[in-house]
């Protein structure tokens, strides 16, 4: 029998006042976010906003599996011993939210423990998401969120003690804290979840400012700048001196190449978090991967900076990129080398089922870039490809602005390549449908990281 955790937590700000509640599915025997779920419910109490966040918890885990035992863990005191059956329900409003969650699964399949509010951070992120997103008119999009991040963010502090030695044990404790974020779910070409947090993580770079976002120049002096990697050296065939870089690089340079890169819109599988590459999965966007289109589109346009779009050639790049060009009037060129990642086997599986299936074949793409799914394409090979495109595209843009539309896998190579980061940095950065980053890219070969995963024209 599968075991779940589920968590869950509501708020309201006001009590009653505007409410919300959010929720997630843990696999209890990977620690493996399943499922998110979150909602602004309009004015209620706090009461009413948790009780239904436990019901949207246990309905999500009944979807996955309806034979599994759960186990909830919730901060609310009050639900937990009600829904133990230690305190009587009382409340009018009360009754009929704990009827439908005991309604879900049979009373021997289900669990209630009480944990501290600080432990339960996951569905408060996505509570408090749910609220905002009421606040601003609008539903709450597994796309934009960042909660799983900022769970995993947590949990890695946990795990790794303060240092109380020399500097090397400050050092061991950074490599547990990465160690500890390894065994969380990687980013393939999957939505974050329902709710994704762009707040900085250990080991995930974030840089961010106007002239960044809007393309201007910026002089490597003030940004964040990093050596050719060898990544890049050895894709262009010729090693070189590694440039000066940050405030001993040369000022005059002339304007750089600007990528600015855009993820493209949601698909049907982006909330499922279902592996989507290149491989034979290249679905359409979604109703709201359409919308996040046209409100990029919108954003690009007010800003007047972009001078071409280069596109991945899978569909849902290329429906972006054109909701894009018939606003800002431009053509779209396409470029093999954004592609997704291709995942093989793995197309169209969720994380935990690839888990359960390719336990092995899994273990050891975690381990090493080097390894490809069965039937797909490592993280190595699409390094390489990246880096050959970029190569082509810093030369016939250089001095301009360019909107690149692709991929997960394909952008954050750029940025790590940029910083000069491992290939493990891969699975230290998170980014949300429709999000934009941007780098720019001098005639020296350096390289600076302007902006990541921004999501703010989609507000």
């Amino acid at each position: 029998m599968r075991e779940f955790i589920v968590e869950a937590d509501g708020g309201s700000r006001g009590n009653p006042g505007p409410a919300g509640y959010g929720s997630v599915v843990i696999d209890a025997a990977t620690g493996e976010t399943l499922m998110e779920a979150a909602e602004y419910i309009g004015v209620a109490t706090n009461n009413v906003a948790e009780y239904k966040g436990l019901v949207a918890g246990l309905k999500a885990a009944h979807r996955l599996d309806p034979t599994a035992s759960v186990h909830v863990r919730m901060d609310s005191k009050l639900v937990v011993e009600q829904m133990s059956g230690r305190w009587k329900i009382k409340h009018p409003d009360m009754k009929p939210l704990a009827a439908e969650a005991a309604r879900v699964f049979p009373s021997s399949q289900v669990t209630y423990e009480w944990i501290p509010r600080e432990k339960n951070k996951h569905a408060d992120r996505l509570a408090n998401e749910a609220m905002d997103a009421g606040k601003r008119g609008v539903a709450w999009s597994p796309s934009a969120s960042t909660a799983e991040l900022d769970a995993r963010a947590a949990r890695a502090a946990a795990a790794a003690p303060e240092p109380s030695g020399p500097p090397g044990d400050a050092v061991a404790g950074a490599a547990r804290a990465r160690a500890a974020l390894a065994g969380a779910r990687p980013s393939a070409d999957v939505t974050a979840t329902p709710a994704d947090d762009a707040t900085a993580v250990a080991g995930e770079a974030v840089v961010t400012g106007e002239a960044v976002a809007t393309g201007e120049a910026v002089g490597t002096g003030g940004a964040v700048a990093t050596g050719e990697s060898a990544d890049r050296r050895a894709a262009s065939g010729a090693a070189r001196t590694t440039p000066p870089v940050g405030w001993a690089a040369p000022a005059d340079l002339g304007a750089p190449a600007t990528f600015v890169l855009l993820r493209h819109g949601e698909t049907p599988l982006t909330p499922e978090k279902r592996f989507s590459g290149s491989g034979g999965t290249d679905p359409s966007l979604s109703a709201v991967g359409r919308e996040q289109a046209e409100r990029a589109a919108a954003a690009f346009a007010a800003r007047g900076t972009i001078q071409a779009i280069v596109s991945s050639p899978l569909k849902r790049c290329q429906e972006t990129a054109h909701t894009v060009a018939a606003r800002l009037g431009l053509d779209v060129h396409i470029e093999d080398g954004l592609r997704e990642t291709d995942f093989g086997a793995w197309e169209g599986l969720t994380f935990g089922e690839v888990r359960e299936r390719h336990p092995e074949d899994l273990n050891a793409w975690l381990a090493s870039p080097k390894v490809a799914p069965p039937g797909g394409e490592s993280f190595a090979a699409v390094s390489r490809r990246v880096a050959s495109a970029r190569d082509r595209l810093t030369s016939a843009y250089a001095g301009r602005t360019v909107l690149l539309v692709t991929h997960v896998t394909p952008i954050k190579t750029l940025v790590r390549l940029a910083l000069g980061a491992p290939p493990e940095s891969l699975f230290r950065m998170e980014l949300a449908a429709a999000s934009v980053s941007a780098v720019a890219y001098y005639a020296d070969g350096n390289a600076s990281l302007r902006l990541l995963n921004d999501t703010s024209h989609l507000r």
